[in-house]
């Protein structure tokens, strides 16, 4: 199951376009295209909102949490940044861990990690993503490379930031941003990216569970 998020919407607009366009309904739209295009590949998609309302980080987090075989990706549009490109992240939480019998990314750049503190046995709803970072990263990274095939000006490395949206995620997650809501044209630049943007998740999300033994839970 491939739970989409776009991020954002009700009294949260997010980043601010020219003549007042907004990122909750430029994402909303976009994301209608990439789960359109994900499901013509076979995969089973869900959304977190289908209007414009704003579910919180935790409720958004509970859909994917929900199953028991997900991949969590959160759709953004940047502010700023060169207009068509496209940046996978990756969840980098304050305190590095060691995940276990964890290798490299799929780029081979393997983080540098130190220990974790011993579970309690509870899994903290606000650390939820912490056993999933590496999975995480090598999913990131492996979209990042589709990304760079299909949009003219994207880099080919992923990267990672403290995300508040994907920290309560008990499975792989990622987010995907795109640039920008200060083009010329903002609407049309996300309707032209949803289908190659589906696409390259689509794929990524192929090779990953390739090299992920028992789908995507760790």
């Amino acid at each position: 199951m491939i739970v989409l998020n776009p991020a954002h919407g009700g009294t949260d607009s997010g980043a601010r376009g020219q003549n007042g366009v907004m990122e909750k309904d430029l994402v909303l739209q976009m994301a209608r295209g990439v789960k359109a295009e994900l499901e013509r590949q076979g995969f089973r998609v869900v959304m977190t909102r289908n209007d414009d309302s704003n579910p919180s980080y935790d409720d958004r987090a509970a859909m994917a949490n929900g199953y028991r075989d997900a991949i969590f990706i959160s759709l953004h549009i940047a502010s700023t940044g060169t207009p068509g490109s496209v940046r996978a992240y990756y969840d980098q939480l304050s305190t590095p861990y060691t995940p276990p019998a964890e290798s490299s990314s799929a780029t081979g750049a393997a983080s540098k990690v130190v220990a974790a503190p011993a579970s309690s046995g509870l899994n903290l709803w606000n650390d939820a993503q912490r056993a999933h970072l590496n999975a995480s990263h090598r999913l990131a990274d492996l979209i990042q490379i589709e990304l760079a095939q299909k949009f003219s000006g994207t880099a080919d490395t992923s990267v990672g930031a403290a995300i508040r949206g994907l920290r309560s995620v008990a499975a792989p997650a990622v987010a995907v941003e795109l640039s920008s809501v200060s083009s010329s044209d903002p609407n049309a630049l996300a309707n032209a990216a949803a289908v190659p943007l589906g696409d390259a998740i689509g794929r990524a999300i192929t090779a990953f569970r390739a090299v992920t033994p028992g789908g995507a839970k760790q």
